[in-house]
């Protein structure tokens, strides 16, 4: 891994927190999320999933938002990615003039410090690494499995779905169901309207999988504390970013769309001016709604 990644300087870090949200900023104020881009594509083919190394291992965190990305902007139909060296690897090879994608790795290096008494201390300094990766539809040679082929969809039936249910279910939230509007209350229970008040069963699974992302912040939980004072404030907005992204994540991993889009009118303001005040936070929403699905994910069984 080290003959393919950088390490980056203070300014080149910058860079890319500034490249990154001025990304999603701009798509933000002509109210676009860029991170839902590959449900709205309707070139890309199959269903929706986590952008993917040449090996299968998904990416995660920020990765996965400036992958759906540049998918969905460049229209690109495969879900893999990987680097020139990893395509040579697979006897295959990036196209003269294809551009890659820059993602980034995070790490910490160990520096010794010496202590007033005199004593040496070693400090752990995270730093982001930088590499290019290329996506599949730019490389020539790659095995057809690289290629997948569009499926047909099917709206789905207006009927539970047997697995996302034991999903659910194997978190052990408390869900109360039939209650006039859908979110997570303070008394560490979360809310939800009927199933027929839903347009679709996916829009059901979608929204309760937003909930189930706050549900983790729980100090017993993660212990998500991202400010929020009072409804609507700073904190607030922020906690919903890393809900929505969460949602977005654990409907790739599930194979459902995240949520309606009409649902989200009300936070873009909120979300353009906690990103414009804070060029690092989509990293850190993206990391915290990445641990946050990783930890739904665990309470599953065997």
């Amino acid at each position: 891994r080290s003959t393919l990644m950088k390490s980056t300087t203070p300014d080149q870090k910058s860079d890319i927190y500034q490249r990154v949200t001025a990304k999603l900023l701009a798509d933000l104020e002509k109210g676009q999320l860029t991170w839902r881009k590959p449900w709205n594509s309707e070139h890309m083919a199959g269903k929706v999933r986590r952008p993917l190394r040449w090996n299968q291992v998904p990416y995660s965190g920020i990765n996965t938002l400036v992958l759906w990305a540049t998918a969905a902007d460049k229209g690109y139909q495969s879900p893999y990615w990987m680097t020139f060296h990893q395509a040579l690897e697979l006897k295959a090879n990036v196209r003269k003039g294809e551009k890659g994608e820059q993602v980034v790795y995070a790490d910490k290096m160990v520096r010794e410090e010496q202590t007033p008494e005199g004593e040496t201390d070693l400090r752990q300094i995270p730093f982001l690494k930088t590499y290019t990766v290329f996506n599949a539809d730019q490389i020539e040679g790659l095995p057809a499995s690289y290629y997948p082929v569009a499926e047909t969809q099917t709206p789905p039936a207006m009927e539970r779905d047997a697995k996302l249910e034991t999903f659910f279910s194997q978190t052990k939230a408390e869900i109360v169901r039939g209650k006039s509007a859908a979110y997570y209350s303070q008394s560490d229970r979360i809310e939800m309207p009927p199933l027929d008040s839903f347009e679709t069963i996916q829009d059901y699974y979608a929204v309760l999988s937003h909930e189930l992302c706050h549900w983790t912040k729980h100090p017993t939980r993660l212990n998500r504390d991202l400010g929020r004072k009072r409804y609507g404030d700073e904190g607030y907005a922020k906690e919903e970013l890393v809900a929505e992204l969460g949602a977005c994540f654990l409907g790739a991993d599930l194979g459902f769309e995240p949520m309606p889009e009409l649902q989200h009118a009300a936070y873009l303001q909120s979300w353009l001016e906690v990103l414009q005040n804070d060029k690092r936070f989509i990293f850190t929403a993206a990391s915290h709604a990445q641990k946050a699905v990783e930890y739904l994910h665990g309470l599953q069984g065997p």
